[in-house]
């Protein structure tokens, strides 16, 4: 299957000025060209250092800040924007009940036309689950959650009247080759993944080869990963990437978007 490449930009609300700064970046990213504007589902916004073997580095302080709730925000979006599609990078299934977010994502997806993205991931900020009054649990137990949320999504989706303007695209975040991978193969039809490009291409490799064995086509779930730059987003187009990301943190100044004016330009050459 043949894709066009896309560029998608995740807004972080976190440290935001004001909700109306964020909503007025998420109308400038879409004026510039983005494909995709992600928002996230964490009810504070995580402090990190960085990314490390996929995995986010949390800092050891983790301040409150000015922060507001994703799914709301993303049924805004929807009369706001008309043209990107939207979805947060990604849902935590461990503070989201399975079959009302199959109910919110199809309403959604109505109120923008059939644009929404339905990203879902096991969950891992500890502080979203604790201060809200949920069970954090083990690794185990979350994904044993995320998997059973996984179905009951299918099933809620296929029950909804009316149904979605379109098949809602799912989307899953996550590279472990014993949780993820598996649920990638069965689930998603987006992909995405933080990843060296050597790595990537394996776990790729792994995907096509679970996908197989749930009796799909690989080449039916689209790649997604970061954009750093235009001479390793070049390896990762040639890997299968065809769908790019990277986030913008507001500051006291707003949202700066050169980061995503890049990759714009970057993909009208591509």
């Amino acid at each position: 299957m043949t894709r066009p490449v896309r560029v998608g930009i995740q807004l972080w609300p976190g440290g935001a000025p004001d909700y109306q700064s964020w909503r007025a970046a998420v109308l400038h990213a879409e004026e510039l060209g983005a494909d995709v504007i992600f928002g996230y589902d964490h009810f504070h916004a995580p402090a990190m250092e960085g990314i490390v073997d996929g995995k986010p580095l949390l800092s050891e302080v983790q301040p409150d800040v000015v922060n507001f709730e994703g799914w709301t925000a993303l049924a805004s979006w929807a009369e706001i924007t008309t043209r990107a599609e939207i979805g947060l990078l990604v849902t935590g299934i461990g503070y989201r009940n399975p079959d009302l977010l199959a109910d919110m994502a199809r309403t959604v997806d109505h109120i923008s036309g059939g644009r929404v993205i339905l990203g879902l991931g096991a969950g891992w900020y500890e502080k979203d689950y604790t201060t809200y009054g949920y069970d954090y649990g083990t690794f185990k137990t979350r994904f044993d959650l995320f998997d059973a949320g996984l179905e009951r999504i299918e099933q809620r989706l296929g029950k909804l009247n009316p149904p979605a303007v379109r098949d809602i695209p799912i989307l899953i975040g996550g590279s472990g080759p014993k949780r993820s991978l598996p649920a990638v193969a069965k689930h998603a039809d987006i992909w995405h993944a933080f990843l060296p490009v050597d790595k990537f291409v394996l776990a790729s490799k792994l995907v096509d080869e679970l996908a197989t064995a749930n009796g799909r086509n690989g080449s039916d779930i689209e790649r997604s990963s970061i954009w750093e730059n235009a001479r390793d987003a070049d390896a990762y187009r040639d890997a299968g990437v065809t769908l790019f990301t990277n986030e913008i943190h507001p500051t006291a100044d707003g949202y700066d978007f050169s980061i995503l004016e890049k990759m714009i330009e970057w993909r009208d050459k591509a």
